[in-house]
């Protein structure tokens, strides 16, 4: 794999909690400056992949808790015909 794609690959492994904390760290020395532009970038598109790892977690716990929630809505409702 390429250093990109292997970084890629690495950051979708990451459980939601990792690549929240890391994204933080990321923003963080960011904010702090002090670092090359190239380093910058690098930092930039790191956090990048991290922010669409957590929002792919969320969108996942979106996806599970309407689920559940139509499920027992159907449930519900399938109560009140009997």
């Amino acid at each position: 794999m390429t250093g990109k794609t292997e970084q890629t690959a690495v950051a979708e492994a990451l459980g939601y909690e990792q690549a929240r904390d890391e994204l933080i760290e990321v923003v963080r020395r960011l904010e702090a400056g002090g670092t090359s532009l190239e380093e910058s970038l690098a930092l930039w598109e790191r956090g990048e992949e991290l922010a669409k790892v957590c929002r792919r977690w969320l969108d996942g716990a979106r996806a599970r808790l309407d689920a559940a929630l139509a499920e027992e809505e159907r449930g519900e409702a399938d109560d009140g015909e009997r």
